[in-house]
């Protein structure tokens, strides 16, 4: 049994290869997305978009189709917090910003900013840790803007190779960047990066693309290789078809991350660091999958 979510419109026309620049018509994605609870066997997908400790979103507003995921520290679990509910109420407020137009589309990292600073503000504190990343499709100008702050990330592919990519932030080995609230005899104590520190990019993207943004729990079971030819199968641009790929490389992931004997891509940076581990990485997992199609009413 696997849960998926899916958003966008159910036929979306397409086309591969390059358009000029004069193009006028706006563009949108279809996204569908699909994801897993580390502790449970079976796909689960908690109230409001949450996956274990993940959480995501997906927005549309008039001239922008918004989207992110975030990865909750597990660590807080340990002091009696559940770490699902800063990574999800996170995502959520990045979600009503966007569906109230209080954003700019060029300005990813603005979006992260004022949802931080909205928990922040909380007369109860909301007590936890996460990573992020935001991803927006401005329709108009067909560029693709990017907040990255941790280990999650984005890929796009064109015609079955990569093109563009997040890059991972690490404090050091299985230490990422991220966003934290810790109550006031532990600041200082608690690893807390500023929204400012997310690696962010834009870029122009084609009728076609693909773009598939994940937490770790993707990308550390399944190297770039995997992700491209789970892709190929990908043959037509409709929800049904995105729904169904989306699926597929979730439950691939999710069944790698319980492998012991897999050397996983997680597995290979632990080795880069000196440390004998080998197997999948059992963890949450979320994955969004979209493609840029033209935009219809």
């Amino acid at each position: 049994m696997f849960s998926v979510l899916s958003y966008g419109r159910l036929v979306a026309r397409a086309v591969i290869g390059g358009l000029s620049q004069t193009d006028s018509r706006d563009y949108s994605l279809v996204t569908a997305s699909c994801g897993f609870g580390k502790d449970f066997r079976k796909g689960i997908l908690k109230k409001g978009m949450c996956y274990g400790d993940d959480a995501c979103f997906i927005a549309r507003h008039k001239s922008a189709d918004v989207l992110g995921v975030a990865d909750g520290v597990g660590g807080w679990r340990d002091y009696g917090v559940d770490p699902s509910q800063f990574s999800g109420t996170l995502m959520k407020t990045c979600e009503r910003l966007v569906k109230e137009g209080r954003f700019v589309p060029s300005n990813p990292v603005g979006v992260l900013t004022s949802s931080y600073y909205e928990l922040l503000q909380n007369k109860v504190p909301l007590l936890g840790s996460s990573t992020a990343c935001i991803v927006v499709l401005d329709r108009q100008s067909h560029r693709l803007h990017t907040a990255n702050l941790g280990d999650s990330g984005f890929l796009v592919v064109r015609e079955g190779e990569v093109v563009h990519r997040s890059d991972e932030q690490q404090h050091y080995f299985n230490t990422p960047f991220q966003l934290s609230i810790a109550p006031p005899e532990a600041e200082g104590a608690v690893l807390s990066d500023s929204p400012d520190a997310a690696d962010s990019s834009s870029f122009d993207v084609e009728l076609g693309d693909i773009i598939l943004t994940a937490t770790d729990g993707l990308f550390d079971n399944m190297p770039d290789y995997m992700i491209l030819q789970e892709l190929k199968k990908l043959k037509n641009t409709n929800y049904e078809s995105i729904q169904q790929t989306a699926r597929s490389i979730a439950e691939q992931a999710h069944v790698l991350a319980y492998d012991p004997n897999y050397m996983s891509p997680f597995a290979q940076f632990a080795c880069d660091n000196g440390l004998n581990v080998r197997g999948g990485k059992p963890d949450d997992i979320t994955v969004l999958l979209s493609i840029v199609a033209e935009y219809t009413d």
